[in-house]
């Protein structure tokens, strides 16, 4: 048997939708060499994260052995796929390697944080491959809901393992690589050792559909609607954009892009040569000027995002642009759990305006980019594989995928993130646990989940807070009460009293009890402890909050 060992495990993505990050390796047990395949993120929410830009997978453990790291490799260009690869490039410092259309948002990311493009390799898609250290990777082209989506074949010394990346099956995809069935089972002719595989619609039962067979649909509610009619969705679907594009130009209208993705997509796919015909389009500035009937708006916000273009909208005129009576607004996406509640509020908002919204309640507006359950055990049967590992989905997507794939004869191991599996081992399963973390994206700044922040933040959120001064000479004599001041959090009690002073008096009156003496000898820290104490009791007793306390000593001396 070999010393040698072929390893997979995710650092993100296994048992979420979002952030993927994907570990695989091979040699000796502790010394393999080492490949990244994605680096994404999610996005965060007011309830959880609040003040957050972007959440990625906590890459501490890759970063520690980053001299044994031979690549990056980008599966396609959705952020949950690439988002992060800016982020962490001076972390991992690894050429990042991906098809012509992902490798120009590739490089765009680099710009973004500074970094040169010069580590971003454009990769030409299957038979031709990568050579990275003990791997040899290959972009096999599948049909996904965005340009040049790939499976990766990652050949190894100990066998063939297949990455399915997000896939669908769609023969007619408008704009992207078809499903191909016979070069998808090509890949099966010299075994293939495991097949990681997309799970998010494995709870759906019927096989998907195409992206081609939505346009009339669009087009007719478009004929419906007397006023600006305005439809958002992903900005990287590009596919989708061009489908609402030409209904609206075949309805007669002029086509306005509004948000900086959306117009940064379109140009990457002119730019590429994956969007060959695009309707002509005119300026925000140019569609104010026209009658509503007359233009169609292709805005970014599908998530409800509050800085994006649709949430703008719902707030009234932006960009010299205004909804109202007669406007129709179409969400031609799918929610994504977790961002109900800000699509919700754009949705209410625009009712309030009397604008009419339709979503995809009906299924007629919109198609999933992912494999239903019968098209992923087609791709079970085309690629034969000795197990199948799932991945892309939340827990119990990843459990019911192991279960279609027991129910049909195939083993399946369940890794969720964190989870280090040998994938040629004689019986595969878990070899090693690695605590699965995530960090954040704070303004400029990257924060991990360690540093307490957000956790901070959240408990401000909750209940509020208060500084607290107090001033002391050096022999413990207290030069005025100790002085407070609140944020976030009533300044009035119940009875009507101010919680300023009802803070300071409760503070005077431990000052008093802890006496000079003691106040001369106590060490910063523990009188900080004793004051936050104070307020917190107080605070909790007299309203029923807990505040976050910054507490402030200063002591003076000759």
């Amino acid at each position: 048997m070999s010393a040698d060992r072929l390893i997979y495990m995710p650092l993100g993505g296994a048992g979420e939708i979002g952030m993927n990050a994907y570990v695989y390796g091979f040699g000796p047990a502790g010394r393999e060499r080492l490949i990244l395949v994605d680096l994404g993120v999610a996005f965060p929410d007011m309830d959880g994260t609040p003040g957050v830009d972007l959440i990625y997978p906590d890459i501490g453990w890759l970063a520690e052995r980053r001299d044994r790291l031979e690549a990056v490799f980008v599966t396609h260009a959705h952020e949950d796929h690439l988002g992060a690869v800016g982020i962490c490039h001076d972390i991992l410092r690894a050429p990042i390697h991906a098809r012509k259309f992902t490798a120009d948002i590739v490089r765009r990311k680099l710009a973004e944080r500074g970094h040169a493009d010069r580590d971003a390799f454009t990769a030409q898609p299957w038979p031709d491959t990568v050579e990275a250290g003990p791997f040899r990777v290959g972009f096999v082209p599948i049909s996904h809901s965005v340009p040049e989506s790939s499976a990766l074949a990652i050949d190894t010394p100990l066998g063939r393992i297949v990455h399915s990346g997000d896939f669908k099956i769609d023969r007619d995809p408008v704009v992207g690589d078809v499903f191909d069935e016979a070069a998808l089972g090509a890949l099966a002719e010299p075994g293939v050792a495991a097949l990681m595989c997309d799970s998010t619609n494995v709870l759906s039962p019927h096989a998907g559909r195409s992206e081609s067979s939505i346009g009339s649909n669009i087009e007719s509610l478009i004929a419906g609607c007397k006023g600006t009619f305005v439809a958002t969705t992903f900005a990287s679907n590009v596919a989708r954009v061009k489908t609402l594009a030409d209904a609206g130009a075949r309805a007669g209208r002029s086509i306005c892009l509004l948000g900086r993705a959306m117009t940064q997509m379109v140009e990457a796919a002119r730019a590429s040569g994956v969007l060959t015909e695009f309707p002509a389009t005119v300026s925000p500035e140019e569609a104010a000027g026209l009658a509503g009937e007359a233009v169609m708006l292709i805005v970014t916000g599908s998530q409800g995002e509050p800085r994006a273009a649709s949430a703008q909208l719902s707030r009234g005129p932006f960009r010299g642009l205004c909804l109202g009576p007669g406007d129709m607004f179409l969400f031609s996406s799918k929610t994504i759990p977790g961002n109900e509640t800000g699509v919700l509020q754009v949705i209410n908002r625009f009712s309030e305006m009397g604008v009419d919204v339709v979503d995809d309640t009906s299924g007629l507006h919109h198609v999933s980019g992912h494999a239903n359950r019968p098209d992923l055990e087609l791709l079970h049967k085309l690629l034969k594989p000795r197990i199948v590992v799932p991945l892309h989905g939340e827990h119990r997507h990843l459990r019911e995928h192991v279960k279609l794939c027991n129910s049909n004869g195939l083993d399946a191991v369940l890794a969720p993130n964190g989870t280090m599996i040998d994938l040629c081992a004689d019986s595969p399963g878990p070899v090693e646990h690695v605590e699965p973390g995530r960090c954040y994206l704070d303004g400029t700044v990257r924060i991990g989940a360690a540093d307490g922040i957000v956790r901070e933040r959240r408990r401000m959120a909750i209940g509020g807070h208060v500084l607290v001064s107090v001033l002391l000479e050096e022999d413990g004599t207290q030069i005025g009460d100790p002085w407070c001041e609140v944020a976030g959090i009533s300044e009035e009690l119940p009875d009507g009293s101010d919680l300023a002073e009802f803070l300071q008096e409760r503070l005077a009156g431990y000052m008093k009890r802890t006496g000079r003496k003691a106040l001369a000898k106590m060490d910063d820290d523990d009188l900080k402890g004793g004051v936050r104490k104070t307020v917190v009791d107080a605070a909790a007793s007299a309203m029923g909050k807990r505040p976050v306390t910054t507490v402030i000593v200063s002591r003076l001396s000759d």
